[in-house]
Order: C-alpha cells, then structure tokens, then sequence
C-alpha cells in the first residue's frame, strides 16, 4: 500500500506529542505494529483503526479512510499473514512445498495453477501477485532473520517444469549464499521425522510472544497458547538436530538443480 495513510498516521501522533510506544499502549497495540502502519508496510484492521481514531481523537478519519487491501489470501492464512509481516525472525519448515516467501514466480504459478477447482485467469493472477508481494520482506537485508528447514522430499518432487524447479532451488540457494537466509535439508536417508505431519512457520518478534502457524489440506492455525508453541518450537529444534549442515544442505541443493537440468 502507499505511505500517505501511514504518513497521516505519523503526523497525527507527533502532533499529539506522544511516541510510538505511548500511542501503542493508549491504542492496545504493539509498538512494532504501530512502525509497520506508519511505514506503510501494514494496513490496520478496523478495530484498529477505531482504537487508533479513539487514541488520537481524531473522530472516525482513520476508521473511514482505510486504504484498500487487494491481497487474495485464504481466510484461515489472514492472521498469519499480519504477523509474518511484523515478526523479526521467522523459522519455515517445507515439507512438501517451497515455503510462501521463498517461492518464486514460476514455481507459484505452477502451485496455485494446479488448484482444483481451478482458478480463473485473474483470480490466479491476484493470488500470484499476493504470494509474491509476501517475499518482498526478504528485501531488507537483515530483518526478518529467516532460516529455513526443508525436507529432500520437497525438492524432489517435481512442480511445474524441470526448469522452474531448476530456478526455485537456485534461488534458495542464491538467498543461502548471500547470507539472507538460512537453510538447512533434512535429507530422504534420515526416514522418519518429528516434522513430518506438516508444514509450519515459527515467528519471533520484538515487543510481543512467539506464534507458530501450522497448515494442514484447506485448513490453517495460528498457535499463541505458550505451552503449543514451546512444545512446536521443541519439534522443530529436535527435526533441525536432524538436518544436513548448512554446507551439505546447499551441495545437495546445487546437485538436485543439476538433475533438473541447471547449469552453472
């Protein structure tokens, strides 16, 4: 979305002499939420921006001027969407697809083409264009810090053209090399693992407790129970124990990309 709300927002808080924090506790809010809203990264909810209006007593301007979000996401994933653009280190684990925000173009298309009943044309371009829009917070060099934890399986099967599979492993890999992200592959010798009933993000952040998502067929769940998300947390560092060094984990990666007719 463009700044100008985010921009009016700010204004409107400086005027009232208060910080981000201040305006973050009068609105019961985060104070990160409040910086994303600002930056224009984040579009408030309505009860957020009726909670905002109310801080600033700035009647229902807020309320009444929400930019619209063409986003086209499932309505389970909404939630988790908002939180894995405020969190500062985010933890995939892809069992059998490339995780959301290391998906590339091609590999989605291939994704979302393959939906049953299909998508039409335009509905399939919002949806690409949404998946894609969501990796663009891997454009600041260093927040979020990701790591990312994928099973052999995954690269494996075959999504789209060998070419695209070619380029989605390349482009993990680009992003390992550059030290962007971090990856790790459990490999298919290793058999049985305790990740292996599906996939899930584990998401920190700075002024608020961890959240994992996890996603099942047609069905997804934002976990803040701390006792759920400790004992997912525990799964996912006993599964990393598990996996190839980093190293290994990019020779293998390079190797697979070969197989699929990837030449340096």
């Amino acid at each position: 979305m463009g700044s100008t709300y985010g921009d009016w927002l700010r204004e409107q808080r400086e005027a009232a002499a208060l910080t981000q924090q201040q305006l973050a506790n009068a609105a019961v809010m985060t104070r990160s939420h409040i910086a994303h809203i600002e930056a224009g990264r984040r579009i408030p909810s309505k009860e957020d921006a009726r909670r905002l209006d109310m801080a600033l007593n700035t009647g229902n301007v807020l309320s009444s001027f929400l930019p619209q979000d063409d986003s086209a996401i499932a309505d389970y994933f909404e939630v988790a969407l908002e939180l894995e653009q405020q969190a500062t280190m985010i933890r995939e684990f892809g069992l059998t697809l490339v995780p959301g925000i290391l998906q590339t173009k091609g590999y989605a298309r291939a994704v979302l083409g393959a939906a049953f009943p299909p998508w039409s044309d335009a509905e399939c371009d919002r949806l690409l264009s949404t998946r894609l829009d969501r990796a663009k917070i891997l454009e600041d060099p260093i927040t979020p810090v990701v790591w990312a934890l994928l099973d052999e399986l995954m690269l494996r099967r075959p999504i789209g053209s060998p070419d695209v599979m070619a380029e989605q492993i390349m482009h993990i890999v680009r992003l390992a090399e550059c030290k962007r992200v971090r990856v790790h592959v459990l490999p298919l010798g290793l058999g049985y693992h305790p990740l292996l009933h599906g996939m899930v993000t584990l998401m920190s952040f700075e002024d608020q407790p961890p959240a994992v998502y996890s996603e099942g067929m047609y069905m997804g769940k934002v976990h803040d129970s701390p006792a759920m998300v400790e004992r997912i947390q525990n799964t996912y560092d006993l599964a990393l124990g598990d996996a190839l060094p980093v190293k290994e984990s990019l020779a293998l990666m390079r190797t697979t990309a070969k197989d699929y007719g990837h030449h340096d």
